[in-house]
């Protein structure tokens, strides 16, 4: 009877589970490596356990094909880096996108494929380069999105201030950082910094923020984090 009940018990854990959605990480380096990476995956997974998603990681392109693709809802791009992703990977996840699903990009997403302008348009932007790590203001653009109503008008935070490019017309701004509070902005007075925008059927969310290991075990930024991936999920 016991054994009974723990089989019952496993069987309704299991459909519970088959029930969540899925989101894969993906985290290949080709150039750079953020050491924020492992923190990153770890604090995603973490996440999931709590908000009822559940997570998947890979560091292999091959995992970004259209039938390994459809299990998932949403795939999030933490800190990739080089040109990483073969033609077959680039139409599969134009697929994945068009068939309504969604896209997290985390810091370094926005350096990737720089010569394949969809995905620039996918994330919002395109990286251009950045000063070294350094204090500064952001400026809150957005009180009552999920992702920055918690944050305070205006506070200070030390990051990797990304510079863009082709910055796409749509976003809805979340964050902006004051270029007059660090030294090596090249956007001007208006420098967004996280957004999220409605794309060809599916939907994207983007922050510069995380550049640092220590970031994913800030409240704040993972109740941003959360909020975006929620985001995504449709959730």
């Amino acid at each position: 009877m016991k054994n009974t009940f723990t089989l019952l018990i496993c069987i309704g854990l299991n459909l519970l589970a088959s029930g969540q959605k899925k989101v894969l990480i993906f985290s290949k380096t080709a150039r750079y490596h953020h050491e924020s990476i492992d923190a990153g995956i770890k604090a995603i997974k973490k996440l999931g356990l709590v908000n009822h998603f559940s997570v998947d990681q890979t560091i292999d392109s091959c995992a970004l094909n259209e039938n390994n693709l459809k299990q998932y809802a949403a795939i999030i791009f933490l800190s990739p880096s080089g040109n990483i992703i073969d033609s077959a990977g680039k139409q599969a996840i134009q697929k994945f996108i068009r068939s309504g699903k969604g896209f997290v990009g985390i810091h370094a997403a926005s350096t990737i494929e720089k010569n394949w302008s969809w995905y620039g348009k996918l994330v919002g932007g395109v990286f251009t380069g950045h000063p070294e790590p350094q204090t500064a203001t952001l400026h809150l653009e957005d009180s009552n999105h999920p992702a920055t109503k918690f944050f305070p008008p205006s506070f200070s935070r030390k990051d990797e201030w990304y510079n863009f490019r082709d910055l796409q017309r749509g976003l809805h701004v979340l964050l902006r950082v004051d270029e007059k509070s660090y030294k090596g902005g090249e956007n001007g007075a208006y420098h967004p910094i996280a957004w999220y925008h409605e794309f060809e059927g599916g939907r994207s969310f983007y922050t510069a923020l995380g550049h640092f290991p220590e970031h994913y075990e800030d409240p704040l930024f993972l109740k941003h984090l959360l909020a975006g991936i929620q985001y995504a999920l449709q959730d």
